[in-house]
C-alpha cells in the first residue's frame, strides 16, 4: 500500500495520527504530516485504511500498490486509445459553428 496527504485539505481532526500515530504527526495547530515515504508495509494496512476511512475531509489518499518491475526496467505496455469521434447522427457535437 501506497498512501499520500494532502496537507491542503487536512482541517486538523487528527483523526489519522490518532489511527495510525506511526505514520502521522500532528503539528502544534493539529495539522498533519506523513511520517516516511507513504510506502506502507503490510502489516500496517489496518490501521492506515482506518485513518484513511476515518479522515472526514479526505485528505489522505490510497496511491494503491507500489511494485517495482522485477527486472529493473520500466514497462510501457500502456497503448494510447485513439480520440472517440464525437459526431453521429443524433448529435450536432461537430457542426459548421463558426464565431
Amino acid at each position: 500500500m501506497r498512501i499520500k496527504l494532502d496537507r491542503t485539505i487536512c482541517d486538523g481532526f487528527g483523526a489519522c495520527a490518532k489511527h495510525a500515530p506511526e505514520y502521522f504527526s500532528l503539528d502544534d495547530w493539529g495539522y498533519a504530516a506523513l511520517v516516511g515515504n507513504g510506502e506502507i508495509p503490510a502489516e500496517d494496512h489496518d490501521a492506515v485504511t482506518r485513518a484513511l476511512l476515518d479522515c472526514p475531509v479526505h485528505a489522505i489518499i490510497d496511491m494503491g500498490d507500489h511494485r517495482p518491475p522485477g527486472d529493473g526496467a520500466a514497462h510501457h505496455d500502456a497503448q494510447e486509445t485513439p480520440e472517440p469521434d464525437p459526431k453521429t447522427e443524433d448529435s450536432e457535437a461537430i457542426s459548421g459553428f463558426v464565431r
